[in-house]
């Protein structure tokens, strides 16, 4: 897919993106679908445009390719962060050189999330210019990356709160930034080349304090929330639209070998500090507390918490990745309280007394 040509801003985006609904409308004979399981883009009769619902494709993790990605319609992922970036550059002029560099000088958003990787990630070393040409030439020749880093963006849009724009996901998260050179490496990986994708895991680890092995299978609509302190084996696998907050750790349990790392399945929600080991599979739709110790298969949409973690309950939600709801209420907490009082000796006295109780 070669790069997507730069077209001037006109009129509002959402002006350009009705008419190019209007012109899906007039060319498919009115039909809400085009290949008769693609998503509507967008209505072209739609009073309240909301950019952030312009993509559903995206947010829910479709595994067709988009329709308009590469088509004569253009790129509305790409087209909103153009558009998010030059309002930026004009209500802060400081940073106006480094938008440009960084997003408007580029005529697609794989040149642009190459460039910025690249700067991420360069030292003296590992040229920017190098970094870049490996990504931007991996990228454009990998449809399914294309798409990931799409999806990954959305979700990044769609479900962290403290995200404001397409414009942001793309500059400043480490957890989309160590996703997508993990995307890469594990491109290289898959061809045989082993020994850049290390290099590139290493530098990530260094950089962004994210490790992830390049032979691990992540699938796209992916959010790393915050990104600090994961940690995901060589033999894991993540499917689509899962959420893993910060600290989760997808490891073994000792120096086996061969397929040792868990399994999460689609619309998963991972809760902060949460370990799990092992070759064990995380259901669809599960949802894991945070600091949860987890040694056994989950259920699909079920909720488990503890060391170890054990069910506690069950989600209503298909995807509990897409709500981030991971609290539970105060209710909640005193029911177990309640339950497990009067089951430590402790707490109907007749635990004994220990050395330092004696003092």
């Amino acid at each position: 897919m070669a790069c997507l040509s730069d077209n001037t801003w006109v009129a509002p985006l959402s002006n350009q993106l009705a008419d190019c609904a209007s012109l899906r409308d007039k060319e498919h004979g009115g039909d809400s679908d085009v290949d008769g399981d693609t998503p509507s883009f967008i209505s072209a009769a739609s009073e309240q445009f909301r950019l952030e619902r312009v993509f559903p494709v995206y947010a829910m993790g479709s595994s067709k390719p988009p329709a308009v990605v590469g088509s004569d319609l253009g790129d509305p992922i790409w087209d909103a962060v153009r558009q998010e970036a030059k309002l930026d550059a004009e209500m802060e002029p400081i940073l106006s050189s480094f938008l440009y560099a960084s997003i408007l000088s580029h005529d697609c958003l794989e040149q642009a999330l190459s460039f910025v990787l690249s700067n991420r990630l360069q030292n003296p070393t590992l040229l920017a210019t190098q970094l870049m040409d490996i990504f931007f030439d991996v990228m454009m020749h990998d449809r399914t990356i294309q798409q990931a880093i799409r999806l990954d963006l959305q979700a990044f849009k769609e479900r962290d709160p403290s995200c404001l724009s397409y414009s942001s996901a793309l500059l400043y998260p480490k957890g989309y930034h160590s996703l997508q050179v993990h995307r890469v490496a594990h491109a290289l990986w898959s061809r045989g080349r082993t020994v850049l994708a290390l290099a590139l895991q290493s530098r990530v680890s260094e950089v962004f304090a994210v490790d992830i092995h390049p032979a691990a299978k992540i699938g796209d609509g992916i959010l790393l929330d915050h990104g600090t302190g994961v940690v995901i084996g060589e033999t894991a696998v993540v499917g689509n639209r899962v959420s893993l907050m910060h600290g989760v750790t997808l490891g073994g349990t000792g120096k086996e070998v061969g397929d040792r790392h868990p399994k999460v399945g689609d619309g998963a929600l991972i809760g902060a500090s949460t370990t799990i080991l092992g070759n064990i599979k995380i259901g669809n739709g599960a949802m894991v507390a945070a600091g949860s110790l987890v040694l056994k298969d989950v259920a699909p949409h079920s909720m488990i918490a503890g060391i170890p973690a054990k069910v506690i309950g069950y989600v209503e939600e298909q995807d509990p990745s897409l709500t981030m709801k991971h609290d539970a209420t105060k209710d909640f907490f005193e029911h177990v309280a309640g339950s497990n009082y009067g089951r430590c000796p402790r707490a109907t006295g007749q635990c004994p007394e220990t050395k330092d109780d004696r003092h």
